[in-house]
């Protein structure tokens, strides 16, 4: 299967979703639900990593390339996270949740990269994901919603006990439309530093904190004990005329390097946006909406025709560019336009 045949693919299946040749935001708009964005932000995740050039520069060891990526001391094929989706409804006229999810972490697990999953609306949504976790063994994040601190550390009580490889709240989808209909006291909200410390402590595993767009929240979110950031505006999807993700990330980068670990979504498309964002300083990425069009148009082989779509650029951009180890990768080898 090529990617071309998994864009036709889902092209016959996947609803309010163009699968687009290249996944810009465009076609899509502002469908929401559905996977739009407010005010063109996906669009504008997608333009900034256009920006950014990349160096030339075959003055190196002809030696092979090692894309491989070690976090919390397990080694990936690839710097590379799924983006969790809560409800595939967007997607479709039936909820297919569990089966993209199940899909996704089977693909994930093959392939040697991460895979992470939202806790959604649906109950069977967590404990769907969860199963197909400990089935296919893969390394798989649960990201949880802002909901009450009760509802979260029940949750996080519950994949305590799994092999999960690290747990995640995503503090930015309190914006989300389509909460609207859940109750004030029951659905999601801001968190404080404090908040995030009391899940930090309640978990042996590795805590990661979604949605972080500015230097001063990456640091109150190293305050609280994050192992890892993801910088994400949520696909553009919870605020008009918020910052590509790509332009804050060196900002994030410059104020906490070296205290947590950077990953960074938001319009990333190809191994040479990958390649952009580890430039930058980011220690890995996180793509979503390219694993659901890839999903709809293959199930986990389409997923995985994707996979191997991004790590033939990725090694490619880095043997152009002079890079043979992620450790080689550094800000010299990008150029950004004005």
């Amino acid at each position: 299967m090529t990617y071309q045949e998994v864009l036709e693919n889902a092209r016959k299946t996947i609803k309010n979703c163009k699968a687009c040749p290249e996944c810009n935001g465009l076609a899509c708009g502002a469908t929401m639900p559905g996977p739009g964005s407010k005010g063109g932000n996906a669009h504008e995740n997608w333009k900034a990593w256009r920006r950014i050039k990349l160096e030339i520069d075959t003055f190196a060891p002809n030696t092979a390339v090692d894309t491989s990526m070690t976090l919390f001391g397990r080694d990936f094929s690839l710097p590379l996270l799924t983006g969790p989706i809560g409800t595939m409804l967007q997607y479709s006229d039936t909820d297919v949740t569990v089966d993209f999810n199940d899909g996704v972490i089977r693909a994930a697990a093959e392939s040697g990269v991460i895979a992470c999953f939202g806790d959604g609306l649906a109950p069977q949504t967590v404990p769907g994901a969860l199963a197909s976790m400990e089935r296919h063994g893969a390394a798989v994040i649960p990201v949880l919603n802002p909901l009450p601190n009760a509802h979260i550390l029940g949750e996080m009580e519950r994949i305590e006990k799994t092999s999960a490889f690290a747990v995640a709240v995503v503090v930015d989808s309190a914006g989300l439309g389509h909460w609207k209909h859940i109750s004030k006291d029951e659905g999601p909200g801001s968190k404080t530093v404090e908040d995030l410390q009391l899940f930090k402590a309640a978990t042996a595993k590795p805590f990661v904190v979604k949605g972080i767009m500015t230097a001063r929240a990456a640091e109150k979110a190293v305050r609280a004990g994050a192992d890892a950031i993801i910088v994400s505006n949520h696909g553009g999807r919870v605020l008009a005329d918020a910052p590509a993700t790509a332009d804050v990330l060196p900002e994030i980068v410059g104020a906490v390097k070296g205290q947590t670990k950077i990953i960074v979504d938001g319009g990333i498309r190809s191994g040479g946006d990958m390649f952009k964002a580890l430039a930058l300083g980011a220690d890995a990425v996180l793509i979503c909406r390219p694993i659901a069009v890839s999903w709809f148009g293959g199930g986990s082989e389409g997923v995985r025709c994707y996979f191997d779509k991004l790590q033939a650029e990725f090694a490619e951009a880095m043997y152009m560019c002079g890079a043979r180890k992620l450790c080689d990768i550094s800000a010299d080898m990008i150029r950004i336009q004005k």
